[in-house]
């Protein structure tokens, strides 16, 4: 019976493990205004860590952006470890660095999070355009949703870097190959994407509420 269930899970693809994490993200929203707005952090992190290994598909060219998921995780995930209780809400970082005039600073855990949720949008953007779009270049697709997506927020240093890696992106068949099962059809892979993006986007949406009131939406990188 282990067995069974362990290769079952083993089967399961990095989309399909990432919809189930999302289906654990549960935003509460405050009744009154003496409530704060709860979102849950492990969650979310686990979602994340599954970004990278489908942005890991696209191979080097998402490598800066991959690195940049890993370090602001790890600056959550150490603040969390902190205070657990406290901290397991990721509006509680939010008030804290608001509070200690921190949370706009380069290695604040405010922009950790403010750049995390930028990356979940692109690479739901990506996915969604794949899945709508199949005989489009693998190449345009990325820098289309690039452009929509983390564009108007990079600096010159940035753009230059991810205009470069361009260059490298494999093209839709092998990265469709890659995230899919060995025997899934594409029909089904569009299934997980459509079904990633309808749990995804409500949740972005909500986040990015909050970083707003906390005034973090229009921060840009170098």
């Amino acid at each position: 019976m282990k067995r069974k269930i362990y290769e079952m899970e083993k089967k399961k693809t990095e989309l399909q493990t990432a919809i189930e994490e999302l289906s654990h993200v549960i935003i509460t929203k405050p009744v009154d205004i003496t409530e704060t707005t709860h979102i849950p952090l492990r969650p979310l992190v686990s979602f994340c860590n599954l970004i990278i290994q489908v942005l890991d598909k696209i191979g080097p060219t998402m490598a800066v952006l991959r690195q940049d998921i890993d370090q602001n995780i790890q600056r959550l995930e150490k603040l969390y470890e902190t205070d657990p209780c406290v901290y397991s809400n990721l509006v509680e970082i939010l008030k804290k660095e608001r509070n200690e005039g921190t949370y706009k600073m380069v290695a604040s855990c405010s922009r950790a999070l403010l750049w995390l949720t930028r990356t979940m949008d692109f690479t739901a953007g990506l996915l969604r355009l794949l899945s709508k779009e199949m005989s489009s270049k693998m190449e345009e697709l990325v820098e289309e949703c690039y452009m929509e997506t983390l564009k108007p927020h990079h600096g010159w240093i940035a753009s230059a870097a991810f205009k470069v890696c361009l260059k490298i992106v494999p093209d839709n068949k092998t990265f469709m190959d890659a995230i899919g099962a060995r025997d899934q059809s594409y029909e089904t892979l569009r299934e997980d994407i459509d079904t990633l993006s309808s749990l995804l986007t409500p949740i972005l949406n909500e986040i990015s509420i909050v970083l707003e009131l906390y005034g973090l939406n229009r921060l840009k990188s170098m």
